[in-house]
């Protein structure tokens, strides 16, 4: 009788840890959304309390008058909301580089995008209207391919590109000062940007958390079946 050698299993994929970074995105997108939530706030204040006699900060002709408290307390809430965001971006970043790596080790598949648009996705100007959520959605449908993209992503992405129409969104073109003279004059498009903002930031985070546990029970599923 022959003795029929049995073949054995192909090692399992080495994966990156990927449930601390996506905490961590998750609670930093909560904190952008916060931050932006009390820039609203501020602009509501500036609006209510109307331009000074003296005019808006900045005078024109690189003259700025003196700000008043309120101003100031303005210029103190931006920073902080820029930092927050500059952490939130970076805090994001890293998960996606996480589950692009996993994505790549559990099908075997390259990505659409290499690696330097991970970063430069963002940046360079007319790709970055799409290639942000081609790159994340790389990170589904690489190890799903016969799976619907999840519709959060598309919420996402709708959000984040209608809180950059216009010039205003994560990062205002505007400098701080116009940005006070806007509240002034026209707070609305401010108020609706920051609540764009705030919905972005929420639905990044929903997307951070149904992306990640999709992943996570794909590498699980051998584990329990072992």
């Amino acid at each position: 009788m022959i003795e029929r050698k049995s073949t054995p299993a192909a090692p399992a994929p080495a994966l990156r840890p990927v449930r601390g970074a996506a905490r961590c995105a998750v609670v930093a997108l909560g904190l952008a959304g916060v931050a932006w939530a009390a820039r609203a706030v501020w602009h509501i204040r500036l609006a209510a309390a109307g331009e000074p006699a003296s005019g808006p900060p900045d005078q024109g002709g690189g003259q700025h008058r003196p700000l008043n408290a309120l101003e100031d307390s303005y210029h103190l809430v931006a920073s902080v909301g820029s930092a927050v965001t500059a952490l939130c971006a970076i805090a994001f970043l890293f998960w996606l580089d996480r589950m692009r790596d996993n994505a790549k080790a559990l099908s075997g598949a390259e990505h659409r995008y290499g690696y330097p648009w991970l970063w430069l996705g963002w940046i360079v100007p007319v790709v970055n209207l799409w290639i942000p959520r081609g790159v994340v959605a790389d990170v589904h449908r690489s190890v799903f391919p016969d799976r619907r993209l999840p519709a959060v992503v598309n919420w996402w992405w709708g959000l984040w590109l209608a809180g950059l129409a216009g010039g205003v969104g994560l990062v205002y073109a505007d400098d701080t000062d116009e940005v006070i003279a806007r509240a002034y004059s026209g707070v609305l498009s401010l108020l609706a940007a920051d609540l764009v903002i705030v919905a972005a930031a929420g639905a990044a985070a929903l997307m951070v958390h149904t992306l990640t546990a999709a992943q996570q029970r794909h590498t699980d599923e051998p584990a329990r079946s072992a």
